[in-house]
């Protein structure tokens, strides 16, 4: 619905020059042609811009849309590997992977991400 307003603002903003052409004395013809291309380049401006393309974070980081994303869990040991663990969460044993730049060490961590049934983790403040 905030990204709509946005649209509706420039084919407002489109039918504003269309009027302001009218002040000026353009015909009938001039002032569709006005505001409609007005209207039409605007709302292209803004698709173009920032504000315009939407960013949608990925559902497996999405705190949104799962809400295991930013709970904690205790990791009591590392495999030999450095960069996986089973560890209890939510009464269930699961996969638990190390994200890029955490340190492997025993203690509580916090849930970065989701990957099917692994759970991606960084070390907890």
């Amino acid at each position: 619905m905030f990204s709509g307003t946005f649209y509706l603002l420039m084919i407002a903003i489109g039918l504003a020059a269309g009027g302001l052409s009218a002040l000026a004395g353009l015909g009938e013809a001039a002032q569709f042609v006005v505001a409609g291309t007005t209207g039409v380049l605007t709302t292209y401006l803004l698709r173009q811009s920032r504000w315009g393309r939407a960013s949608r974070p990925s559902t497996q980081r999405n705190p949104d849309i799962n809400l295991d994303i930013g709970q904690t869990l205790v990791v009591h040991a590392w495999n030999a590997d450095g960069r996986t663990a089973r560890a209890d969460y939510r009464g269930a044993a699961w996969d638990v992977e190390l994200e890029p730049g955490a340190q492997p060490v025993p203690g509580k961590f916090i849930i970065r991400e989701v990957r099917g049934s692994r759970l991606v983790v960084g070390n907890g403040q």
